[in-house]
C-alpha cells in the first residue's frame, strides 16, 4: 500500500514538481566555441588544417596513444580501422551481442562476418569466455566495446589476441577519459575509435577519431580516409582505394573548445553518479 502512495505522489500525477530549476540543454557550448567558430570562419582556411591537427593531437595525449586519425564519424572510424588493418572477405569479428548497430554493421561493410560473443551481466561489456568459445579458424579479430564508460576487461581480451593471433580493435564509442589500468581505452589494442556524434560528451554533431601507438597503422589509416593519398606523396598520387571521410576545421575548432571541458564535466557526472548509487541502493530489488 506504501508503494502505491508513493507512486500517487510523484509529479507525473499531477502532484507538484520536487525541483523547478531549469535543467542543462544538450550540447553544451560557450564563448569558446563562438570565438573558435569565428576564428575559423574568418580566416578563410576551412578545410583540414591545423585545427584538425591540433585536435587529433591534444585528443590522443587524453587518451594516451601516440597517434589520432580524424574522420567523418564514429562508424567511417571503425569501418576505416577494419579495412586498414585487412580485415574483409572470409574473415570473422567477434562483437558483444549488445552493443550500437555499427559495431556489427562495420564489419559487413568490410565484407567480414561479425559473430556474436554474450555479454557479462555486470559490466553489460563483451565477456572474454564467451570470445574464446566464439573462435573458429576464420577469426581474425576482436571487438570489445567500452559500453557507458565502462571498460572490456582489456587484460584477458589482449591475451586471447596475443595467443591466436587476432586484431583487437577498441570500439570507445562510449568511452571518452575511461582508463584501463592507467592507460586510456582506444591505445590498448591495434587501435581505438571513438565518436563525437550530437549526444557523445564531447560533440562537433558527428565527426570520429581512430587512435592508435602504430605510426605506420596511422598513416594507413590517414590514407583511406583522404582519398588513397600518402604522407608526403604529390597531391593527386593515390596509393590506396581510399575515400573522403575527413573532418572539417569547423568540426575541429568545436571538438578543442569542447575538450577544454570535459575533465570539469567528467568530474561532475561522477559526483553525480555517487549520489544516485547511493539513493538507488536503497531502492529493494536494485543491484550493479
Amino acid at each position: 500500500m506504501a508503494e502505491v502512495e508513493t507512486l500517487r505522489s510523484l509529479a507525473v500525477h499531477g502532484v507538484p514538481k520536487t525541483c523547478n530549476c531549469e535543467w542543462p540543454s544538450w550540447p553544451m557550448w560557450g564563448e569558446e566555441e563562438r570565438v573558435a567558430l569565428s576564428s575559423v570562419l574568418e580566416s578563410g582556411a576551412w578545410w583540414y588544417g591545423e585545427r584538425v591537427r591540433e585536435f587529433e593531437e591534444k585528443f590522443a595525449d587524453f587518451q594516451n596513444a601516440r597517434y589520432g586519425v580524424t574522420t567523418c564519424s564514429g562508424t567511417a572510424a571503425l569501418e576505416t580501422a577494419l579495412q586498414a588493418m585487412g580485415v574483409g572477405r572470409g574473415h570473422e569479428v567477434i562483437v558483444p551481442a549488445y552493443t550500437f548497430v555499427a559495431t556489427a554493421s562495420a564489419v559487413l561493410r568490410v565484407g567480414a562476418t561479425p559473430v556474436f560473443a554474450d555479454i557479462e551481466a555486470d559490466t553489460f561489456c563483451i565477456d572474454p569466455a564467451e570470445v574464446e568459445r566464439k573462435l573458429t579458424e576464420r577469426t581474425k579479430a576482436i571487438i570489445p566495446v567500452h559500453l557507458a564508460g565502462r571498460a572490456a576487461d582489456m587484460d584477458a581480451l589482449a591475451v586471447i589476441a596475443r595467443q591466436h593471433n587476432l586484431i583487437l580493435i577498441e570500439d570507445a564509442c562510449h568511452a571518452w577519459g575511461t582508463q584501463w589500468r592507467g592507460k586510456g581505452v582506444g591505445a590498448i589494442g591495434d587501435c581505438g575509435v571513438f565518436s563525437f556524434q550530437i549526444s557523445k560528451n564531447i560533440t562537433s554533431a558527428e565527426g570520429g577519431i581512430i587512435l592508435t601507438d602504430d605510426e605506420r597503422l596511422a598513416d594507413i589509416c590517414r590514407s583511406y580516409t583522404n582519398c588513397g593519398r600518402q604522407k608526403n606523396g604529390a597531391w593527386y598520387e593515390h596509393f590506396l582505394p581510399g575515400s573522403n571521410l575527413r573532418l572539417t576545421e569547423f568540426q575541429a575548432a568545436i571538438l578543442v573548445a569542447q575538450l577544454g571541458r570535459l575533465a570539469a564535466q567528467t568530474e561532475k557526472r561522477q559526483a553525480n553518479a555517487t549520489v544516485l548509487d547511493a539513493e538507488l541502493a536503497k531502492v529493494p530489488g536494485i543491484v550493479w
